[in-house]
């Protein structure tokens, strides 16, 4: 059996009594979108912030490329491969697009001791990458992220994520508040991703978005894995449902 791009092997987290995690381990496969499902407060947001290097774990190991990752901090992460598009796109809203998608990784131009950024080429290649992500109308690269709707927001943060070559792409409720058109983008890429070689992991609350771009869906309940295995091919959202609220269990007991 290959080797998973990424493996969470038994990772834990407590905040003081309360435990968000509890022995979780999680994978994802080469090429391999994977759903991540559970109700507010099953630990998705915690799992993905572990991974992501925003909080650390408790316990528990993370494998990448069958390598042990220490992920003390977000910089970790993205070296590593792992770029995270989080519902808010964590973009600086006063910046421009070019700027924003090269943030902390400018490109520089003439001597090196002038620290100069290379502004053309950040321009062309965010023009290049706009078009990509599937914003159709012509936006300058030196328009400010503030003046996008949410949707071309995330197109830029997905866009960055393809320009860095990210092995594993995290979206973290990419499709909230978006219109029909925005969603329809954002869910274009997650499909678009495999056949571009990356993996992901897909967040979210809408369930109907889940099932129209994921190879398999894992659920966590009151920081547990509870299934690891669903195939959306073969299993109906109300099954799915079930699993999430815990029903399964109560109509099996």
């Amino acid at each position: 059996m290959a080797e998973p791009l990424v493996r969470m092997e038994r990772i834990s987290k407590s905040y003081g009594s309360v435990q968000a995690l509890k022995d979780v381990t999680f994978t994802v496969a080469e090429r391999e979108i994977v759903g991540l499902l559970g109700d507010n407060g099953a630990g998705k947001s915690t799992l993905i912030k572990i991974l992501s290097g925003a909080v650390p774990a408790s316990s528990g190991e993370i494998w990448f490329r069958g390598r042990k990752l220490e992920i003390r901090g977000t910089q970790d992460a993205i070296a590593a491969g792992i770029e995270t598009i989080y519902q808010d796109s964590a973009l600086v809203p006063q910046l421009s697009i070019a700027r924003n998608l090269f943030l902390g990784r400018e490109p520089l131009t003439g001597p090196a001791f002038l620290n100069r950024m290379d502004k053309a080429t950040m321009n062309r290649v965010a023009g290049e990458l706009l078009a990509r992500v599937g914003i159709t109308k012509r936006i300058p690269p030196t328009t400010p992220i503030s003046s996008l709707s949410g949707g071309e927001r995330q197109s830029v943060a997905i866009a960055r994520a393809m320009y860095f070559d990210s092995d594993l792409i995290i979206l973290d409720e990419p499709t909230n508040n978006l219109g029909v058109a925005e969603t329809q983008g954002v869910l274009r890429f997650v499909r678009n991703a495999r056949d571009s070689g990356h993996s992901c992991i897909f967040i979210a609350h809408n369930i109907h978005h889940v099932f129209q771009v994921v190879d398999r869906i894992v659920v966590l309940r009151r920081g547990e894995v509870v299934a690891d295995a669903i195939d959306p091919k073969r299993t109906s959202i109300e099954e799915v449902e079930r699993v999430i609220t815990g029903l399964d269990e109560e109509a099996a007991a």
